[in-house]
């Protein structure tokens, strides 16, 4: 085994200060304890300080499944319809709801001028495979058919992930695309986890280390797919590099952590997209491990990696068909966006 790549200094501080936020030995049995630790942002982090109203709703399921929970921010002052992120939280497909990641994903689409619908999938081991990937369609659907109601631009819906919810996305994204729609612009995959293999490279140099390794996610995929996780015949529904033709998906963003578990499975997810013909734009921050921006939001990586975000989705909204913000940037996401620009 190679040695590993050393941590960003600054975010190796970060990772020593919080080690409840350290996910390197999950077992089945933990589960329980890990659900038990989130815990719910307070409404100004949620809308901004009132810049977004929020909303929630229940998407209706699919069939024979229940409603799915839906969080919907929308620029409280803007009347058009506005582009949308649909935001698929992280957390192993095992813990996690509405809520989480909410407060850096509304900064993001305060920044572009963006609504954000949150969705609540199920879980497993409870609600195993597909149900975490049909509750996200089914709310994908929902949205594109409710999009005049909800004040939401039907051609400028974005799926946005982190971590497990990175996953989803890219397998909403292959759904879409092989059921016919709904239309989705782009796929915003922020360190996904794509691969129920749990063996590269990557996967075994870091094993033990950063704040998610392939024991955390071994377990994860097993409470998802059950038996099946690692062997012959896993859908690309289920993990998407698994996916044998990855043509005709939207643009995508994927960025990931030079010293994380992920790191060789979404750089070749990337470069089986540019193979494909697609479009791709994918970045390995330095010293990195999993999730590290939320560990320190301050640090000069963080902020980087955040820039080329905003940056990217900006981009993309800015060439699509109509386009048309829906609110100029505000509060400190804004003043990163006028000094970078």
């Amino acid at each position: 085994m190679t040695t590993p790549p050393p941590f960003d200094p600054e975010l190796a501080v970060a990772l020593g200060a919080r080690p409840e936020l350290v996910v390197t030995s999950l077992a089945p049995a933990d589960i329980p304890a890990l659900r038990r630790q989130a815990v719910e942002p307070d409404r100004d982090a949620v809308t901004r300080g009132g810049w977004f109203a929020a909303t929630t709703h229940a998407a209706p399921g699919a069939l024979g499944a229940p409603d799915v929970p839906v969080l919907m921010l929308r620029p409280a002052t803007v009347r058009t319809p506005v582009p949308c992120l649909v935001h698929l939280h992280g957390g192993g497909l095992i813990t996690g709801g509405r809520y989480d990641d909410v407060g850096p994903v509304a900064e993001l689409a305060a920044a572009v001028g963006c609504a954000v619908a949150s969705i609540e999938y199920r879980l497993a081991p409870e609600h195993p495979y597909p149900a975490a990937v049909d509750d996200a369609f089914a709310a994908l659907s929902w949205l594109a058919a409710d999009a005049v109601r909800l004040g939401i631009d039907p051609d400028r819906v974005v799926l946005h992930g982190i971590s497990a919810g990175g996953g989803l996305a890219a397998a909403t994204a292959l759904l879409a695309r092989d059921r016919g729609g709904p239309p989705v612009l782009g796929q915003l995959l922020v360190c996904p986890m794509l691969d129920d293999r749990d063996g590269s490279p990557s996967a075994r140099q870091m094993a033990g280390r950063g704040a998610w390794d392939r024991t955390a996610n071994a377990t994860a995929w097993g409470a998802y797919l059950g038996d099946v996780a690692g062997g012959p015949g896993v859908p690309a529904y289920a993990a998407p590099a698994r996916a044998t033709d990855l043509s005709g998906l939207p643009p995508a963003f994927l960025d990931v952590g030079s010293a994380e578990t992920f790191r060789d499975e979404v750089v070749r997810y990337a470069d089986r997209l540019w193979s494909a013909g697609g479009d791709a734009e994918l970045h390995v921050w330095p010293g990195g491990f999993h999730g590290f921006d939320h560990f320190a939001p301050e640090a000069a990586v963080s902020r980087d990696a955040r820039h080329a975000r905003r940056q990217w989705l900006a981009r993309l909204l800015g060439r699509a068909p109509g386009s048309r913000p829906g609110a100029e940037p505000v509060g400190e996401a804004a003043g990163r966006v006028a000094r970078a620009g």
